[in-house]
């Protein structure tokens, strides 16, 4: 990969931020008749996905998901928003930051937050290797806090990891965890 993302002009934030919005139906649902997780957790895939499509200017793979939670829960009929902005860009990734909102599909009463999520994406070139991403350039106060909570969040991520790995190395040279 060039080091590009350094001659790339800033994206603001509300260049790729989008809403994804579906009505749950009765195949969404679990055993126990609300949305299934996992149905909700395919849309804030589905919306990160197409918010770093945006900000990159081409594909971008989902690399992980940091966080997803489950604040209330969702049922068939209801009218499911996911928004989702780039919140932090490093080279090649991008921190996207969805919230998940619930409104019923008849009533006019205000949508609901009953989920969030983050999601690190990373872009790709057609051979599926790294390419740079444009800087993410914060526009709102909120925007501000979400871009210094992201680097907080990368910052314990690649520590859980470098920790993660240590511990299996020094298992490994003592004989344990084959």
């Amino acid at each position: 990969m060039t080091d590009q993302a350094s001659e790339l002009r800033g994206k603001p934030t509300s260049a790729s931020r989008t809403t994804l919005s579906h009505i749950m139906t009765g195949s969404d649902t679990n055993l126990l008749g609300t949305v299934h997780g996992g149905v909700i957790m395919k849309l804030v895939d589905d919306a990160a996905g197409a918010v770093a499509g945006r900000h990159s200017g081409g594909p971008a793979v989902t690399a992980s998901m940091d966080e997803m939670v489950f604040l209330e829960p969702v049922r068939v009929g209801d009218l499911v928003h996911v928004k989702a902005q780039v919140n932090w860009t490093g080279r090649s990734s991008m921190e996207v930051g969805v919230r998940v909102l619930a409104e019923r599909w008849n009533e006019s009463t205000p949508a609901t937050q009953v989920g969030s999520a983050y999601l690190v994406f990373a872009a790709v070139d057609a051979d599926g290797k790294p390419r740079s991403v444009p800087p993410v350039v914060p526009e709102t106060e909120r925007d501000k806090r979400r871009y210094q909570e992201a680097q907080i969040r990368r910052t314990h991520r690649l520590a859980r990891r470098r920790a993660i790995k240590e511990l299996r190395e020094k298992r490994a040279a003592e004989g344990i965890d084959d």
